[in-house]
């Protein structure tokens, strides 16, 4: 029980908001895992989101390139700021 308040508290205190990082796209699904309802625009960037990763793995016909893909899409997953996916670039067609 100790250990998970530990982890708790320190979850807590090393988020990207309290080191001055915007909210990612993984920090959009912890929200709506937590039951916290997602705004439209939050939601139509999770789904682009989801759209581009599975369009880009699939197009890689290397194994290595699909890992090292799949590595740098975890990266963006973490640490980019989830507005980017709401860009034109990244609509479903």
């Amino acid at each position: 029980m100790e250990l998970n308040y530990k982890i708790k508290n320190l979850s807590e205190l090393f988020t990207k908001k309290s080191i001055g990082g915007e909210a990612s796209i993984n920090d959009l699904r912890e929200k709506e895992f937590s039951g916290i309802p997602l705004s439209k625009d939050e939601k139509r960037a999770l789904h682009n989101y989801d759209n581009y990763r599975i369009n880009l793995l699939n197009a890689q016909e290397d194994e290595s390139l699909f890992h090292t893909t799949y590595r740098q899409l975890q990266v963006i997953a973490n640490l980019g700021d989830w507005k980017e996916f709401l860009k034109s670039d990244y609509e479903s067609n």
